[in-house]
């Protein structure tokens, strides 16, 4: 059984594969965090060396220890973080590391029908370790696979890419996520809607929230600073961009996070503005969205989405953050000056 959420396309190649006996020695697989790549991939692993005859069964031995992780032929490769202070908070997958990798290859299955390698974050290998294994994709081993996952494949050198088999994996819709949630987990219809918009497309997001409560409790504790902001002067704003700052200083992706949630909560203001509830990701705060779309104006919003967009951007670029958060904070718009009807 292959029990994957969605991504029916994927499914289908793999079992047409397996019937054929036209397995790839190399797949690539695309999508964002969270979307199945890593449950994909382990269900093709138990696929190859499952002992049933419908495959993967998820009940035999094999199968069963490659859920457990505890199989011989299956490795999962993925990123180290960085001990060094100048990476602190980064990550990356070691030429060691691939060099492990291919001195394994070079070995037979020990209890398998294949070895199955899978390298998670692919984008994040060096360069040096790319050509490393390239060599192992131009020339094939047998009863070896190699599974490649990325969130970037625009940061996959070329030549790997044109040496695998690309399979993407796309955001699924909310009433796939939310039907799952409710019929799997066994989340309340109410909580599975909420869960599924905010994992925008990604199932593994909306189980992560539901296995760990706390993220729920985060983003609460986030979008309300935010929110207490608005009818502030520029010197508690300002104070609030200090600490941000401050706290996260060694990690920029946390301060992405709360960039992204406050333009998910503009564009959701956005839409209740222009007649388009059914699309809101905040449906838990349906109230406060329609109170704000009455406050600001239509050009308000729309700029401040954009003022929130270049904030990150200009994060990603290694900008100073604190003057990125203090710019911010000066393009908060004003509630009462309406610029533009709906």
């Amino acid at each position: 059984m292959w029990n994957i959420i969605g991504h029916e396309p994927a499914v289908n190649l793999f079992r047409r594969s397996l019937e054929k006996g036209a397995v790839s020695h190399a797949y690539l697989f695309v999508g964002p965090a969270h979307v199945g790549k890593m449950t994909l991939a382990m269900k093709v692993a138990q696929s190859l060396n499952c002992e049933a005859a419908e495959r993967p069964c998820g009940e035999c031995a094999a199968c069963r220890k490659i859920a457990a992780g505890k199989h011989a032929d299956i490795q999962v490769i993925g990123l180290e973080q960085a001990a060094d202070t100048e990476s602190a908070g980064k990550t990356k997958i070691r030429a060691e590391q691939i060099d492990e990798v291919l001195h394994s290859v070079s070995l037979p299955p020990f209890e398998g029908k294949q070895k199955v390698f899978i390298i998670d974050g692919f984008e994040n290998l060096s360069i040096t370790a790319a050509n490393r294994l390239l060599k192992t994709l131009e020339e094939p081993v047998s009863r070896v696979v190699f599974i490649l996952l990325t969130s970037n494949e625009n940061l996959v050198p070329t030549t790997i890419v044109s040496r695998c088999q690309r399979v993407e994996l796309k955001p699924l819709t909310y009433n796939v996520i939310e039907t799952a949630l409710t019929e799997r987990w066994q989340v309340s219809p109410e909580k599975a809607k909420l869960l599924a918009r905010l994992a925008n497309g990604c199932p593994g997001q909306a189980v992560n929230m539901v296995n760990n409560a706390a993220l729920l409790e985060q983003r609460a504790a986030w979008l309300n600073e935010w929110l207490e902001l608005l009818p502030v002067d520029y010197d508690r704003r300002f104070l609030f961009a200090a600490r941000a700052v401050e706290k996260y200083s060694q990690n920029r992706d946390i301060l992405q996070q709360r960039l992204d949630l406050w333009q998910e909560w503009w564009r959701d203001v956005l839409l209740v503005k222009t007649g388009n509830s059914e699309s809101v990701i905040n449906v838990d705060r349906e109230t406060a969205l329609v109170e704000m779309a009455e406050i600001y104006g239509l050009e308000q919003i729309r700029q401040f989405i954009t003022r929130i967009k270049t904030a990150g951007q200009q994060l990603k670029m290694n900008a100073s953050p604190l003057l990125v958060m203090e710019v911010l904070m000066l393009n908060f718009p004003e509630s009462g000056k309406v610029n533009s009807p709906v």
